[in-house]
């Protein structure tokens, strides 16, 4: 079997949006996976993700909860674990 008739009957996925707003500009806007980034620490404090601004530039970030998290990373949001105290 040839790799194209392997993938012929696939079709083309669309890729993962997510909804979010700015509290500077109160601009809504949707946002690909690539555009965010995710925090994880050892507490809910220290847990967030963050974007940049496409209306107006500024760098937000807001809380993830457990529920945020497992959305973000179920949808290709690169990761990055916090290190706790030595």
């Amino acid at each position: 079997m040839t790799v194209a008739a392997a993938f012929a009957g696939m079709r083309r996925v669309a890729p993962v949006v997510f909804r979010a707003a700015c509290p500077d500009c109160r601009g809504n806007f949707e946002l690909t996976a690539s555009a965010l980034r995710l925090a994880i620490g050892g507490s809910s404090r220290t847990t967030f993700y963050s974007f940049t601004c496409p209306d107006c530039d500024v760098t937000v970030r807001k809380p993830a909860g457990e529920r945020v998290v497992e959305l973000l990373t179920g949808g290709g949001v690169r990761t990055l674990r916090l290190a706790g105290p030595a």
